[in-house]
């Protein structure tokens, strides 16, 4: 099966008609999954046992015609729990901690035929943004096997990016899913917050996170949110806004639209490649009959220092269940509850996870809530104000999704502060809690750029449209990697 070579309707067609099995499907999907699995690591699972079994069973079932996703294989990063199915946050702390129930999101790809083929590799507790904090190993990129696929979502990324499957699931906590989708040349969404159900992600920041599909066209991507999207009564800050067809304005033209590029986002840090095709993106959108015009997000720099607060007091406080008592790594040789706790915690947390619950409860902490932990809150707000205020005339806002195409594995790993800052530009839309994507938008040495589009809250719509009519103008989206660096 080469996935590069056929798109989600076509593959639908040949399951309707008969042409392939669920189960050939599958088959060749997992066969091409172990055959690149000792050189990417993309997986923590490969789940051949159980993606064979719901192969079969919908075979027998019949594929319904009018569900585009029945019968196709989609894997599941390996924080989303999975019943039966080993879910780790690739972490010691989880290594062998297999679920008893499904996540929503999980329950919604079986509800629909969707076989779940395998977990995906991702940086420890989605902490990271290069999935090189993996209990499990690092995973490559497949453009470049000496380079990082992004994080946390690097697994799920590099899976579609290979084309060992048309589509995947990640989570995005502050760029997530959109970094290594702009690392590896697909398109990756972020939606609303609230729009997709957080019951059965393992949470990080549970202000801040949310679950989205990675895919390789605009097209495909609307469609696996329209599944997995909805009210969830399990999770309380679930929306009840009505769920549409987030396809509906999928080709629709932009005539009229006003487009907003933010001055800061073209700034100093964005490598002159990256800056130079999202300027030509903004001409793209011009022809294609939208205005563009420079705006201001003037405390999108106080994002990341704002979000690795409020983050990391959020990771401080869900992470304490994580204490070798209920479940999970549990260490010998104590003598003592207290050893129990501390030796568990010690040898069962990596570094970065480590660095962020100390950064967390030191922000909690009595002598320095307000000093940190509100003054974070503060900030968000206003950075919340200043989306509303370009929203108030603009129809979307573009930019970078990254400031430089993927770096060299190990290039970054010993500077924690130059890592974070690999999310300055996609930070902000968590704190606001808005809409964006990721597309491929050129290249630089081989490597692919990200293009992100964002939108207002709950108008997944309208950014579906615009990615959509960059996506038909452009080819960047039909370049496939050639393993290894062979671009």
């Amino acid at each position: 099966m080469n996935y590069f070579d056929t798109s989600l309707e076509e593959l639908h067609q040949k399951l309707v008609s008969k042409e392939m099995t669920v189960t050939e499907l599958v088959k060749d999907t997992l066969d091409q999954i172990e055959s690149d699995q000792k050189e990417l690591n993309a997986y923590v699972t490969v789940d051949r046992d159980g993606a064979l079994a719901q192969a079969k069973a919908i075979d027998e079932k019949g594929i319904n015609a009018d569900n585009l996703w029945a019968g196709i294989p989609v894997a599941v990063k390996d924080n989303i729990v999975t019943k039966d199915l080993k879910t780790t946050a690739a972490s010691k702390m989880l290594e062998n901690f297999t679920p008893i129930y499904d996540a929503n999101v999980v329950e919604k790809l079986k509800a629909n035929d969707v076989v779940i083929i395998g977990k995906t590799n991702m940086d420890e507790f989605a902490m990271g943004g290069s999935t090189e904090t993996s209990f499990f190993g690092a995973t490559k990129n497949p453009w470049d096997h000496t380079k990082v696929p992004g994080g946390s979502s690097g697994g799920s990324a590099t899976t579609v990016s290979a084309g060992e499957v048309l589509a995947s699931l990640g989570s995005d906590t502050g760029g997530s899913i959109r970094q290594p989708a702009s690392f590896t040349g697909i398109v990756g969404v972020k939606p609303t917050y609230g729009r997709v159900s957080r019951y059965g992600l393992i949470a990080f920041g549970s202000s801040l996170d949310q679950i989205g599909p990675l895919t390789r066209s605009v097209r495909d991507n609307a469609a696996l949110l329209n599944i997995i999207a909805g009210k969830d009564d399990r999770d309380m800050t679930s929306s009840d806004q009505p769920v549409d067809n987030f396809a509906a304005k999928i080709g629709q033209d932009l005539t009229g639209m006003k487009v907003a590029l933010p001055k800061e986002y073209l700034g100093e840090g964005i490598d002159a490649d990256v800056k130079k095709s999202v300027l030509d993106a903004a001409e793209i959108f011009k022809k294609l009959g939208a205005t563009v015009d420079e705006v201001s997000l003037p405390h999108s720099k106080y994002g990341v220092a704002a979000y690795y607060i409020i983050g990391s007091s959020e990771a401080s406080s869900n992470l304490q269940r994580f204490d070798g008592i209920r479940y999970g790594y549990r260490a010998e040789d104590v003598k003592s509850l207290e050893d129990v706790y501390v030796k568990t915690r010690s040898e069962g947390f990596g570094d970065e996870v480590k660095r962020r619950i100390m950064l967390g409860t030191y922000s909690l902490s009595a002598g320095f809530f307000d000093a940190y932990f509100k003054k974070a809150a503060q900030v968000r707000t206003l950075l919340i104000n200043d989306f509303k205020e370009i929203f108030k005339e603009h129809d979307f806002i573009i930019g970078p999704t990254a400031p430089t195409p993927a770096f060299k594995l190990g290039a970054e790993t010993a500077d924690p502060t130059t890592m974070y800052m690999n999310d300055i530009l996609t930070i902000p839309l968590n704190l606001a809690g808005l809409p964006a994507m990721s597309l491929p938008a050129g290249f630089s040495d081989g490597m692919p750029i990200g293009l992100q589009i964002i939108a207002k809250p709950f108008d997944e719509e309208t950014m579906y449209q615009a990615g959509s009519a960059f996506e038909d103008a452009t080819d960047f989206h039909k370049e496939v990697p050639g393993q290894g660096g062979q671009n």
